[in-house]
């Protein structure tokens, strides 16, 4: 099974109030998720986000946004450019494959002799 990892993207220091304790002193982060497992690595095009306050250190969802939050949210997520996805296979990968080559190719051998 792979491990999904998320890695920061973007971060930046937004100075609009708090919903819960009207500090302006928040937290927006995107995140990228990336796969990693024995024979493969990807990086998807899945990206998150999350707002924290950093003074009384809640998340603020999408439900209790003010319209001011929504509008620096929709600035910095069009300035996010997220890593292009990739598969990359791992040298167990090929080992595999070119095992698997060989043991076909010395069976269709020993079938024709």
């Amino acid at each position: 099974m792979a491990k999904e990892k998320l890695v920061m993207i973007k971060e930046a220091d937004l100075t609009n109030n708090c919903p819960e304790c009207f500090n302006q002193d928040l937290k927006l982060s995107f995140y990228q998720k990336h796969k990693a497992g024995k024979l493969f690595n990807s990086i998807t095009n899945e990206v998150t986000s999350k707002i924290v306050c950093r003074k009384c250190g809640t998340d603020i969802y999408p439900v209790s946004w003010t319209d001011d939050i929504e509008r620096s949210f929709k600035y910095y997520e069009k300035m996010v450019i997220p890593d292009r996805s990739t598969l990359t296979f791992t040298s167990l990968f090929w080992i595999l494959s070119l095992l698997l080559i060989a043991v076909v190719a010395a069976g269709v051998y020993f079938l024709i002799q």
